[in-house]
């Protein structure tokens, strides 16, 4: 049976708000790319013909601002490089530990 989401968070030790409920930071970040995503993929590329084509655009956009935008204040490359690079340090840590 599913437990719903903020128990998965709770599970993985993740707070479910980057600020106090009710505040003007709650969830600030998320509701900041859900708007950036309609602007560009959904208001800009529509009409759509079907879930599946909205699904497609979807994962299209997903992939290009994780992988390939480049992020100026990170140096100009993709989000996904220093991500990648932290993961890789970390299991540089636990093989020499």
């Amino acid at each position: 049976m599913y437990k719903g989401f903020a128990h998965k968070l709770a599970q993985a030790g993740i707070q479910a708000s980057v600020g106090s409920v009710g505040d003007r930071y709650d969830k600030a970040l998320a509701e900041i790319i859900n708007g950036l995503y309609k602007a560009e993929v959904v208001h800009r590329c529509g009409p759509w013909r079907n879930f599946q084509d909205v699904e497609y655009a979807s994962l299209t956009w997903v992939n290009w601002f994780n992988n390939h935008r480049l992020d100026q204040p990170i140096g100009n490359i993709p989000p996904a490089e220093p991500e990648a690079d932290y993961y890789a340090r970390l299991v540089t840590l636990k093989l020499a530990a």
